[in-house]
């Protein structure tokens, strides 16, 4: 059976987004599936997921996961034009990374922020749903998917913010959150 490549999309303002990329990409490569995940605006911090998936992709396998943090961290509006030259940076790099053949499931974490917050054009990346190979997963994710790119999508899940221990003055976690 040809594999149908889809595009996927975790929007929202609840918790899980993120996690659910990753929940993917472990599946994935678990699957035997060549995985790529960007991080479009996390910066060199070290978290929980970079950590595991880095001990992951030593294990000797016939696939591979590979996790690249592209961005300089949380958008500081002193520093707008290196997050945005970060992205436009990372932006590219995707680009040549769909157009490879190389990868089965590129993630691309945070992207919706860059257009959220004016660091990447939206029609820029609706380009790389338009020139995935139609084998190609390729998921993206942040708050506030614009509806073009919702429109582009096959699938579309929104996080729905509940509940959240930071209400109540409780930090970001280890393990949890990072």
């Amino acid at each position: 059976m040809d594999t149908q490549g889809l595009t996927i999309i975790h929007t929202g303002n609840g918790k899980g987004k993120s996690t659910a990329a990753f929940g993917l990409a472990l599946r994935s490569y678990g699957a035997g599936l060549n995985v790529l995940i960007m991080q479009f605006i996390k910066g060199k911090k070290i978290s929980g997921e970079l950590k595991a998936l880095e001990l992951l992709s030593k294990i000797p396998a016939d696939n591979k996961i590979e996790i690249r943090q592209c961005g300089l961290g949380f958008i500081d509006k002193n520093n707008f034009d290196e997050h945005k030259q970060a992205a436009e940076s990372s932006f590219e790099i995707a680009r040549a990374e769909i157009l490879s053949d190389t990868w089965d499931l590129i993630i691309l974490d945070e992207i919706i922020y860059c257009v959220k917050f004016g660091l990447l054009d939206v029609e820029k990346v609706l380009e790389l749903i338009k020139i995935r190979s139609p084998k190609l997963h390729l998921v993206l994710t942040g708050r506030d998917a614009p509806q073009i790119l919702i429109d582009a999508a096959d699938l579309v899940t929104e996080m729905k913010l509940i509940k959240h221990p930071f209400q109540r003055g409780i930090k970001a976690q280890r393990g949890i959150e990072f």
